[in-house]
């Protein structure tokens, strides 16, 4: 099979059956259930013209991809081999200062107090799409972090309609991708996946509706700088540290699905993954310590409550047909961590004050 064919077919379980309900469905790629107005987004058009694409675009996200890793090495390792109490009171308190600004933060109750015609479940949805759509164009993760972190600032103060949800999330993802990409997609492309569900005119409206409400605050701290900060002084004495960091990762976008981790810093987020990952590959061993502690500036009883809901979502104690971060980290590409095993129940000890 050549590359278009293959290409093609990736596409198709992208846009696939969005005609098939006026109600909000599950975008998903292969088998979700109807929910409403969120259109269904798999991609099966074999007769669609497609608009041109500049594959330049994935070689360029690759390299940065590349340059991404080699800085993140660069950061962290030049930190924690100097002082990990340097790096705190530098690089991860000036991170920790900005996530603790009001107008970077989303409120934890904006369903509740904001929206009437949305649920946490089709934001659910919404997220698991988005994923897929960035695994599509390649997009490095921060976009798809920046992107959720849009939406549910957005929607702390705006209501919207169901049938227009995925709009938002579309062009929250544009306006991300314009700030982390080298070569960001085409506003067509997001059209095309969205099965043309939005004309141009309306996704660069909305864009401008989310860029005017941003207020050009377009790069808040994200789970994903924070989890770069922690990894290398967690992993030190681990064998299988590429493992440790896929894990990691799977987790904390495990995170993003679930609208009661909008609560949490994202600071918790990424050292609430990390202890869930020391615990996954060594369960016998606490999985915190007090350089972690000290490096992060949390204890164990700090990250209970976010450990818990993220080991829930690993378990997936609350089935869920979304299943887009899942299958991207079984790949053998991702060390396949999404199918590793965690214990059913993290020992209450391991949640106890750790003293030198």
């Amino acid at each position: 099979m050549d590359d278009s064919a293959t290409t093609n077919s990736n596409r198709s379980s992208i846009k696939r059956s969005s005609s098939t309900s006026p109600s909000l469905q599950i975008p998903a790629p292969k088998r979700r259930v109807v929910l409403g107005e969120l259109t269904n987004l798999p991609i099966q058009d074999s007769d669609r013209k497609k608009p041109k694409r500049n594959w330049v675009k994935r070689k360029s996200n690759m390299m940065k991809k590349e340059e991404e890793e080699v800085h993140e090495t660069e950061i962290v390792s030049s930190s924690v081999d100097q002082s990990k109490s340097e790096c705190s009171s530098s690089i991860y308190q000036h991170l920790h200062s900005l996530e603790m600004e009001a107008n970077k933060r989303p409120s934890p109750s904006y369903m509740g107090r904001v929206q009437n015609d949305i649920s946490p479940k089709m934001r659910g949805i919404l997220v698991d799409w988005l994923v897929e759509v960035a695994e599509e164009y390649k997009l490095v993760t921060d976009t798809l972090y920046l992107t959720v972190s849009y939406l549910d600032r957005y929607l702390s103060s705006y209501a919207v309609s169901r049938s227009k949800l995925q709009l938002l999330g579309v062009s929250c993802m544009i306006v991300a991708s314009k700030y982390e990409e080298i070569c960001p997609p085409h506003v067509e492309d997001f059209c095309y996946i969205t099965d043309n569900t939005y004309i141009v005119e309306e996704v660069l409206e909305m864009e401008r509706d989310v860029v005017k409400f941003l207020n050009s605050d377009t790069g808040p701290p994200t789970t994903k700088n924070f989890l770069r900060l922690f990894t290398k002084a967690a992993q030190d004495n681990y064998n299988s540290a590429g493992v440790f960091e896929y894990l990691s990762c799977y987790l904390s976008e495990l995170s993003l699905l679930d609208y009661s981790c909008v609560q949490f810093l994202p600071s918790i987020v990424a050292a609430s993954a990390i202890f869930l990952s020391r615990f996954t590959i060594q369960p016998d061993v606490h999985p915190w310590s007090l350089a972690l502690q000290s490096y992060s500036g949390y204890g164990p009883s700090d990250l209970r409550m976010c450990v818990l809901a993220i080991h829930d979502l690993q378990l997936n104690r609350k089935p869920s047909s979304l299943r887009a971060i899942r299958e991207k980290y079984t790949r053998p590409k991702n060390k396949s961590v999404a199918k590793l095993s965690s214990p059913l129940e993290i020992p209450g000890a391991y949640f106890e004050a750790i003293y030198p």
